[in-house]
């Protein structure tokens, strides 16, 4: 007769902590990042594009609009380009200049004239403080 057992439960007991010890160490680390991991996304966040500065924004859908203000042969309402009242002043200004290039120069050199324009107006209007906090300005 034997004493203290089969010696069965301590056995299925090992197993299972022989089991869970591989699995957990099979999968260390997998909920954080590894070195490398952490320096590959740190090269991807580097090599994000920077934000576009509000001024050459400004530079960008004025000169869009004034190009088609220019071949479209008049103004249209500043709010529905969805323009600032400052931008449609950079706006007018540029076509203006344009219209004169355009008739003495030709188109590519009224196109060049609006660019310049329009990033110096929106430069300009920006280092001022740009538009103010009303829909208008």
């Amino acid at each position: 007769m034997r004493t203290g057992g089969t010696g069965r439960p301590t056995a299925v007991a090992g197993g299972w902590l022989a089991l869970v010890l591989a699995v957990s160490g099979a999968c260390a680390g997998c909920g954080a990042p590894d070195s490398g991991s952490r320096a590959a996304a740190a090269r991807t966040a580097s090599a994000a594009p920077s934000a576009t500065p509000p001024e050459a924004l400004c530079a960008r859908v004025v000169t869009y609009w004034s190009r088609k203000v220019l071949d479209g042969h008049t103004y249209g309402d500043y709010q529905t380009m969805g323009l600032s009242n400052g931008q449609y002043d950079i706006l007018r200004d540029a076509v203006d200049a344009a219209r004169d290039a355009k008739r003495r120069r030709g188109a590519a050199a009224a196109d060049r004239l609006i660019v310049r324009r329009a990033r110096q107006g929106c430069r300009d209007w920006y280092r001022t403080g740009g538009p103010s906090n009303g829909p208008w300005q």
